[in-house]
């Protein structure tokens, strides 16, 4: 799927979401990857496969001290 060089990971790699955004869609809270992966502003995945991956990272900022 990716045309880039080097080409983005693939959806099953561990750093997959490296790949480029081909599609964002920010108002919405998500983002659509070269390698096929949707992102989720809560850090919520879909995988081209059918594949979900549940949040995974605080989204909050810790508070300044």
């Amino acid at each position: 799927m990716c045309q880039h060089t080097p080409t983005c990971p693939s959806f099953d790699d561990v750093d997959r979401e490296a790949a480029r955004v081909l599609a964002g869609h920010p108002e919405q809270g998500w983002s659509l990857l070269c390698n096929g992966v949707v992102i989720f502003e809560d850090t919520g995945e879909l995988l081209p496969d059918g594949g979900v991956i549940a949040p995974h990272r605080p989204t909050d900022a810790p508070a300044a001290a």
